[in-house]
């Protein structure tokens, strides 16, 4: 992210559930650790307010990560997902392996 590789697209749904999710005593976090976190992607991301989609998914916890995907398709955006099956069969939607590969085809 902070050489440009990869360039998160996030909203202010999404920033608000991964300070709550990170929050969790399980991860560990540090409440300076979280904000570092999402000041770096804040900084170096870009920020969509999604039309809504209308879309019914298995966690509806999940259609805002869909719905910032489908507000920048033209930016070749990707929904990265370790709950696949959870989403649309999409070729832009891909597991972390996958964005990997992607991303080491395209150098």
């Amino acid at each position: 992210m902070i050489s440009g590789e990869i360039i998160p697209v996030y909203s202010n749904v999404i920033t608000k559930e991964y300070r709550e999710v990170l929050s969790r005593k399980k991860f560990g976090f540090s409440g300076e650790t979280i904000e570092y976190l999402l000041s770096a992607v804040e900084k170096y991301g870009i920020l969509v307010d999604p039309a809504p989609s209308g879309i019914t998914l298995p966690d509806m916890k999940d259609v805002p990560f869909y719905e910032v995907v489908l507000e920048r398709r033209d930016d070749s955006a990707y929904l990265v997902t370790g709950n696949i099956k959870h989403f649309p069969k999409e070729p832009y939607i891909v597991t972390p392996r996958e964005l990997l590969d992607i991303l080491s085809s395209n150098k």
